[in-house]
């Protein structure tokens, strides 16, 4: 790469090699184009405005590529399903998911590309919920100018990956919910869990075909669960008696329906206490108290898997870790 002198008439196509400045006395000073600006035919007239009648560009080698250019071919490399992209703004590209859904990345891959000399890809956290339209990531090169084995060198993580940054839409389910604790079912006190459970299965638009309540009994419990499997429940939800009490016995009521566990115990908190398992193939969660205490616990952090018909698998949730700690969260206001 290096540069040229031009007629600025003879310019279009090409790239500025430095910043142009327009001075307007009392009403403007700045740059009217940047270095790595590419020259368009509206562009001339303005550049001779300013007194650019001749004008340095960049003279690319053969294996160069733009900033522009490579920005678009990273993006188009990066972005999977129901994902879309936009054309670059300075350089940068930017991903946008095309529908409702989880955020599924390829974190290796991510790190890959980033680990590169020239290039970056950041995204917003993997497993989060998005809106349709809503920006998930962006890509750009780094220089002015790349060489074209740069480029190559994230298309072919790319390429091996399949799909680094895409998004899952989210789909209808039917969810059998067991509800468990002496007391609630007594009666002794109200259930508080139901409202909670029923407000955010309906934001992924799941339908609730059971909700029934077990004593702190594991075979009724057991018993619940196979139920509502029976019934046709694709996600099942146990609530309550997750924790060491003697009279806990939801996760030994889980265990006894056969269910394959994925894992007892979460590094988010609040949260700690929850449990995945797979009742065939059946996602089976027992959510702990801090679930109707909380507004963000790790329920909120399993329901896009679920929805989006994403398998849990336990190093998604070992990984959640970094990040699990979450602060300034809201409680629910119950009943006394």
């Amino acid at each position: 790469m290096k540069t040229k002198i031009i007629r600025t008439e003879d310019a279009v196509g090409q790239i500025i090699a430095h910043d142009i400045a327009r001075i307007v006395q009392g009403e403007f000073k700045g740059n009217l184009f940047k270095k790595g600006h590419k020259i368009d035919a509206d562009d001339v007239d303005k550049l001779l405005d300013v007194g650019k009648y001749n004008i340095y560009v960049l003279s690319l080698d053969d294996d160069d590529v733009h900033e522009d250019d490579a920005g678009i071919r990273l993006g188009e490399a990066i972005h999977g399903t129901h994902t879309y992209v936009k054309p670059p703004s300075q350089s940068r590209v930017n991903i946008f998911a095309d529908c409702r859904g989880m955020l599924c990345l390829d974190e290796e891959a991510v790190y890959s590309i980033n680990d590169l000399e020239n290039s970056i890809c950041a995204t917003i956290p993997n497993g989060s919920v998005v809106e349709k339209d809503q920006m998930v990531a962006a890509t750009k090169v780094v220089p002015l100018v790349v060489k074209e084995e740069d480029v190559d060198a994230v298309e072919s993580i790319c390429e091996a990956s399949g799909d680094v940054v895409s998004v899952r839409p989210f789909v209808s389910k039917k969810v059998g919910c067991v509800i468990t604790g002496s007391e609630v079912f007594s009666k002794r006190i109200d259930d508080a869990f139901g409202p909670v459970l029923s407000a955010k299965i309906n934001e992924y638009g799941g339908e609730i075909i059971g909700m029934d309540f077990a004593p702190d009994d594991l075979d009724q419990i057991r018993d619940k669960i196979i139920e509502m499997r029976d019934r046709g429940a694709e996600v099942i939800i146990a609530t309550g008696g997750m924790s060491v009490d003697p009279d806990d016995k939801t996760p030994g009521a889980i265990r006894a329906t056969g269910a394959r566990i994925v894992k007892q115990g979460s590094p988010v908190l609040p949260g700690a206490m929850f449990l995945v398992a797979y009742l065939e193939n059946v996602p089976v969660l027992g959510v702990p108290a801090a679930g109707m205490y909380f507004k963000n616990t790790m329920f909120d952090k399993m329901l896009p898997y679920v929805f989006a018909d994403v398998e849990i698998k336990r190093e998604d949730i070992v990984k959640m870790g970094v990040g699990g700690l979450i602060m300034n969260n809201e409680r629910y206001e119950l009943k006394k």
